[in-house]
């Protein structure tokens, strides 16, 4: 009887933890480092895999929020000023008002970036 429950236990167990894929696993650790406003183990990481935030921000949700408003709502001033030297302008434009209500320092990053 035990042999029975610990073999379905075991199965269950791997039935139910869905894989985590490359990209979620990428996109997690790059969320990780803004968050923890790690500038530079985001660039060394991004450089080790060979991306451009440019390529990867249109893509990447942090708790719902794109990149630049999630390091904003985290108070992430370094990550954060290095993803708006980063990211194009056009973008950076479109969220600078969400950017505001979180960081004023970084809105102001935001509107010198576009000017």
């Amino acid at each position: 009887m035990k042999k029975t429950l610990l073999l379905a236990s075991i199965i269950t167990a791997t039935v139910t933890f869905a894989p985590v894929t490359k990209a979620d696993n990428m996109s997690l650790r790059i969320c990780e480092y803004v968050a923890a406003n790690d500038k530079n183990r985001l660039r060394s990481f991004l450089k080790q895999k060979k991306l451009k935030i440019r390529s990867v921000f249109k893509s990447i949700k942090c708790n719902g929020k794109n990149l630049l408003v999630f390091a904003a709502s985290n108070k992430a001033l370094e990550a954060g000023e290095f993803l708006i030297g980063k990211v194009p302008s056009k973008e950076v434009a479109k969220n600078i008002e969400e950017i505001g209500k979180y960081s004023k320092h970084l809105e102001e990053e935001a509107k010198d970036r576009i000017n």
